[in-house]
């Protein structure tokens, strides 16, 4: 079947499934799994994807196998000998302390001729905490809560991450010393910088509690004075290339949203459809994202420039959100929203269709993995009562695409490469 022979909406979806595909862990782990040891080996994993790829190595590991892993609520896997967790994303909470907690003592009292197994995927962020000496659990709660509300970059919020705990930044792999430690880890990091995952327990880290300091100060976040002062004082410094402690140590990206974009690619090429690939690691505003492809959009349904339809332009990359009102909604649903707005009333705009989704299956409080829109959607949101640009302002676009019938629901993905959008020009 040919792309022309599709209701133009399961074209997208198929792009996004192939995405999801090329990042599933059963898939990408097993060839990167390294030989047993001569001693124990345990597996340590955080992050939404941490319990599929944990069960990739139960399924593919020869001998015994131990540890412990920490996923979201509803990315539990059945695993036979590795304990799994759940903590809080994307704020930490008193679970996410008990993943620590659970983590280091996994780690403890290990030998030279023993193996750490790290699975490291996006959200591990939240998902482990263990505060740092002199820091609570609350004051790492209102810094996170603080950063996400005013729109701070994935890469930002994990800097000060990396210098307000006693697990990430390195200090994993320092605690398992002298055990030698392999990471696998799935990106959802636009640009795939490995420490940036999960805050990088497992790997050093380059950066300084100075720059934390200045991503602080940056977004004007100044109500913890205790905080400021002892990262101005380096107190809490993160675990630098170099140490010796992880000198043996390896590490590898087995996913990622280059990886989903290409297999979408494929797969658009199967169906027939010329597909180009914007970026794999776009940021910044969802609204001003949104413009940005709205624009491209059109100027290829108007003027084949500069791509000739029909075809399918595709993005990764995570978009933030400045929280303005008390809505429901995501990054996801409101570049959708938004895009929907940038294309309203213009030239040519009945040919064109776009998805925007989580990798993760997840998207804010938008109870969604994302959703798609075309030129009906503000119509069928304005026919049920609501406003799409008073949705928008009140970051409550997952309520209008709901109402317009346009929400995609996977559940749960078991992976996480990002966010994956499409723009269909017909």
């Amino acid at each position: 079947m040919t792309w022309a022979e599709m209701a133009p909406h399961d074209v997208l979806m198929q792009l996004y499934r192939a995405a999801l595909d090329a990042a599933d862990p059963l898939q990408v782990i097993p060839p990167l799994l390294p030989p047993p040891p001569l001693g124990r080996t345990v597996v340590v994993g955080v992050g939404k994807a941490a319990a599929a790829m944990a069960q990739a190595v139960e399924a593919h590991w020869q001998g015994p196998v131990s540890g412990v892993v920490v996923v979201p609520e509803g990315a539990t896997r059945p695993l036979r000998n590795i304990r799994v967790l759940t903590g809080s994303h994307p704020v930490p909470d008193a679970s996410s302390v008990r993943g620590g907690d659970a983590l280091l003592q996994a780690v403890s009292g290990l030998h030279s001729d023993d193996l750490v197994i790290a699975l490291v995927s996006g959200g591990g962020s939240a998902l482990c905490a263990k505060p740092a000496d002199g820091l609570t659990l609350e004051d790492k709660q209102s810094i996170t809560k603080a950063l996400l509300l005013r729109g701070a970059s994935i890469s930002e919020i994990n800097t000060v991450r990396r210098h307000l705990s006693a697990i990430k930044g390195g200090r994993l792999a320092a605690a398992a010393y002298p055990a030698r430690v392999v990471t696998l880890l799935i990106s959802d990091i636009p640009g795939d910088e490995p420490t940036l995952i999960a805050s990088g327990p497992t790997l050093p880290d380059a950066s300084t509690c100075a720059d934390a300091l200045a991503v602080l100060q940056r977004y004007g976040i100044t109500h913890l004075p205790a905080v400021l002062e002892s990262l101005q004082a380096g107190r809490w410094e993160s675990v630098k290339p170099g140490d010796a402690r992880l000198a043996a140590n390896t590490h590898a990206v087995v996913a990622s949203a280059w990886d989903g974009m290409q297999a979408a690619s494929r797969k658009a090429a199967s169906l027939g459809l010329a597909c180009h690939i914007l970026s794999d690691a776009m940021e910044g505003e969802a609204r001003d994202l949104a413009k940005a492809h709205a624009a491209i959009a059109l100027s290829v349904a108007q003027h084949d420039v500069p791509f000739k339809a029909p075809c399918v332009l595709i993005s990764g990359g995570e978009a933030t959100v400045t929280v303005r009102g008390k809505g429901r909604g995501g990054r996801n649903t409101e570049f959708a929203l938004a895009m929907a707005l940038a294309l309203k009333d213009q030239k040519g705009v009945q040919r064109i269709l776009a998805l925007s989704a989580g990798t993760d299956g997840l998207d804010g409080k938008a109870d969604a993995a994302g959703a798609w829109i075309n030129d009906q959607t503000l119509a069928l949101g304005a026919q049920r009562g609501l406003s799409a640009l008073q949705c928008l302002d009140g970051n409550d676009s997952a309520s209008f695409l709901d109402a317009a019938g346009t929400l995609v629901h996977t559940g749960p993905t078991f992976t996480n490469i990002n966010d994956f959008r499409a723009v269909l020009i017909l």
